[in-house]
């Protein structure tokens, strides 16, 4: 289908932008990598009657350690975080988890603040940085505002972010010692949507994790993280039985939906197997388990 009437607006800098959005109301849609709105566009699920093009503003697009965060700009594209040395070496979760974005021509338009801003709980990045505890970086037209990523995702498609306000960054803290993390996610296909996917970030303590934070991806209405089953981890070994109870509870807790992928039973169960999964890889590679 092709798209209603809309009119274009392609500004140069973040400031103008946020004025953009203030004068053409709530009417005005930002674009980024384009993904997920533009075919809701053509399908008439969305009808906005402008569209804010953030393409061209290079000062969001960035990878950099400063204070203590791997800092990203919002505009980054997931092929910038693919092809990232400091990422590779430093941030598996996160490698991990932009390896398995849809396919390679998403990855090379797609972006990282996108991904986030449309909180969609089919995503992948939601459940990363739910895992990572990270931090988001709005500008408005009142200036500069942070927001803890477990505020930021408020509803379906609904996030923290005011109508005039456009996601800038993203921060997330630097491993320290013993951290490790992992993304595993099962599709049907290279580049559907997950049935289950889980993000682990971790930190071991000799034998014990001491910290861990888990994030699922599409089971449950709102990207949300899995409480039960850190509790379940953490001050514990990582042994079979501690496995089990984690992935257990990470099953009990999420919300799946019935659909084409699998049953609500199902998707229980695979969310069960694979926080089993991602929390033995993330511990091996805190180097806290064999």
């Amino acid at each position: 289908m092709i798209p209603g009437s809309f009119t274009y607006h392609a500004p140069s800098s973040v400031e103008e932008a946020v004025a953009l959005l203030g004068q053409l109301g709530d009417d005005a849609k930002v674009l980024a990598g384009g993904h997920s709105l533009i075919p809701a566009m053509r399908f008439r699920l969305a009808a906005p009657e402008a569209l804010v093009d953030l393409g061209r503003i290079d000062r969001l697009r960035y990878i950099r350690e400063e204070d203590g965060h791997l800092c990203i700009g919002a505009m980054t594209r997931e092929s910038d975080l693919e092809a990232s040395d400091v990422v590779a070496a430093r941030y598996p979760l996160l490698g991990d988890t932009t390896a398995v974005v849809a396919d390679p021509l998403v990855r090379n338009m797609g972006t990282l603040g996108g991904n986030l801003a449309h909180s969609d709980p089919a995503n992948d990045h939601p459940a990363t940085m739910l895992a990572y505890d990270a931090v988001l970086v709005a500008l408005g037209p009142d200036g500069s505002r942070t927001i803890a990523i477990d505020d930021f995702f408020t509803g379906l498609f609904e996030t923290a972010l005011a109508p005039n306000e456009i996601l800038t960054e993203i921060r997330i803290p630097a491993p320290g010692a013993g951290a490790g993390g992992a993304y595993v996610k099962l599709e049907r296909k290279v580049g559907d949507y997950a049935i289950s996917a889980v993000a682990v970030q971790l930190t071991m303590d000799g034998g014990t994790c001491s910290a861990a934070r888990i994030g699922l991806t599409n089971v449950s209405p709102v990207p949300m993280r899995a409480t039960d089953a850190e509790a379940a981890l953490v001050g514990q070994p990582v042994t079979p039985e501690v496995l089990e109870a984690t992935g257990q509870a990470a099953a009990a807790q999420c919300d799946p939906a019935a659909d084409l992928r699998g049953s609500e039973a199902y998707k229980r169960d695979i969310t069960r197997v694979l926080t089993k999964r991602a929390v033995q890889r993330a511990a091996e590679r805190a180097g806290g388990t064999s």
